[in-house]
């Protein structure tokens, strides 16, 4: 399996195509749009070949397709497989009507969303609610600072309480970490996050609401909100009651290609397929259409991450290794003089690659970096564990490209009329609101 791979005997240029497939997923949906859109596939499948072949070469075919089976079997399409069931759910799931976008009411909605997130992820909690934001905002004058919290809340910082609110903890969860873990470690940290920032976009949004004046008309009249799709709602329960089932029951082993996989696993995926093709039977065609479903996110959500799991193998390895292998910097960064960890510099490393890079493959590469053992971390390593998972999870709000549900959200706000700031007009937002919040964050939580 990939932990059979010397991490002492590897140099630094095995971490390049992992380096590669981060930094196009950056920069190509900025730089080249058209050309990602249709090609974004091949590069994945590119940087994968481009890692797989040399491993085959060098290290021989049979350690290196255990290592890949293994990836595939326990990480990535669990990953995949929750993903596709909570996008699923999540796109049956409708709220109509309206309400006018008055500061008190933009506040609850979204500490709604930032609630959701951490029960039907950051991209199911933000395309449910993304649409009742922008028509209760769509008389205002000024709507953009509205949007911009909006990514910060319900598109990150929410999703930082359960494994189903973003990758990152999920995958920790397929590590072995408990799931009600972060719940518990991370509630304080993430309640006071979200609490200074409701306040300060209620300022904020105060302060605007009365600039503007009355508005005269408003496109989208104000009616009753109205729930459609519980029967999802449901759904996404049984994600819930599988994931936990999973980690309590004992049902014995099955070797698969060399790979032994825990068969409460391996009824979890069974589940998550079930739950997607009822969620698909279920749903009426207005509800997929009103939250304009597609296919087409997930899919190639699926495709980049086949690319990562595979391109990551090597640098995994690497990270095991510790202060023997190419990494030993990067660990001397994370450590104190006395060997303990520097709990901050965690925060902040973590933090800071989200926010450019996938935060799912980022916190793997800290998970590891910091032993990589979860019954340690969730205990002794406890606010080691707790600064790289809040770090990977608020820190994606940085930037467009930090989580996923960032640049769906900028997408569809610019698409109802909402002139929202460029790549960098965005990262002023979030230098001037964010990153003070996180240094008080560090000095409270995580100040060692």
């Amino acid at each position: 399996m990939a932990a059979d791979l010397d991490g002492t005997k590897l140099g630094l240029t095995w971490c390049l195509p992992f380096v590669g497939i981060l930094l196009s997923i950056a920069l190509f949906p900025l730089f080249a749009p058209h050309f990602w859109e249709h090609h974004h596939g091949k590069v994945a499948l590119f940087w994968a070949v481009l890692i797989s072949v040399p491993m085959a070469l060098s290290l021989g075919t049979a350690t290196t397709a255990n290592a890949l089976v293994h990836t595939a079997l326990l990480e990535y399409i669990p990953f995949i497989l929750l993903l596709l069931a909570l996008f699923t759910v999540a796109s049956g799931i409708v709220v109509s009507g309206n309400l006018h976008g008055a500061p008190m009411t933009n506040t609850v909605l979204l500490g709604i969303g930032t609630i959701l997130a951490s029960l039907i992820g950051t991209t199911g909690a933000s395309m449910v609610m993304i649409r009742p934001v922008l028509r209760a905002n769509d008389d205002r004058k000024h709507n953009v600072h509205v949007v911009v919290f909006f990514i910060f809340l319900v598109s990150n910082i929410g999703g930082s309480l359960t494994p189903l609110g973003d990758p990152p903890l999920f995958l920790g969860f397929l590590r072995g970490v408990d799931f009600f873990w972060t719940t518990r470690h991370l509630f304080s940290e993430t309640l006071f996050v979200s609490a200074v920032l409701l306040a300060a976009f209620f300022v904020m949004d105060t302060i605007i609401y009365r600039r503007e004046g009355h508005v005269p008309s408003d496109p989208t009249p104000d009616q009753p909100i109205r729930l459609h799709g519980g029967l999802n709602m449901l759904l996404g329960g049984v994600i819930i009651i599988a994931i936990l089932l999973s980690a309590k029951l004992q049902l014995g082993t099955l070797s698969i290609l060399g790979t032994e996989v825990s068969i409460q696993n391996l009824l979890r995926d069974a589940a998550m397929v079930v739950v997607t093709l009822v969620s698909i039977l279920i749903t009426p065609k207005r509800n997929h259409e009103a939250n304009g479903f597609s296919w087409s996110p997930i899919a190639e959500v699926a495709a980049l991450f086949a690319g990562i799991f595979v391109s990551i193998v090597p640098v995994l390895a690497m990270l095991r290794a510790g202060s023997a292998g190419a990494f030993a910097p990067l660990v001397a960064m994370v450590t104190n003089a006395d060997g303990s960890a520097n709990v901050a510099a965690y925060f902040w490393l973590t933090g800071a690659l989200s926010s450019f890079l996938d935060n799912a493959p980022t916190y793997l590469v800290f998970f590891e970096l910091a032993g990589g053992n979860a019954e340690w971390l969730m205990r002794q390593g406890a606010l080691t564990l707790a600064a790289i998972s809040s770090g990977a999870v608020f820190m994606g709000a940085n930037t467009y490209i930090g989580n996923a549900p960032n640049f769906m959200v900028y997408a569809i706000a610019r698409q109802k009329g909402v002139k929202m700031p460029s790549f960098f007009g965005y990262m002023l937002w979030s230098g001037c609101v964010l990153l003070p919040v996180f240094a008080l964050t560090t000095l409270i939580f995580f100040r060692t």
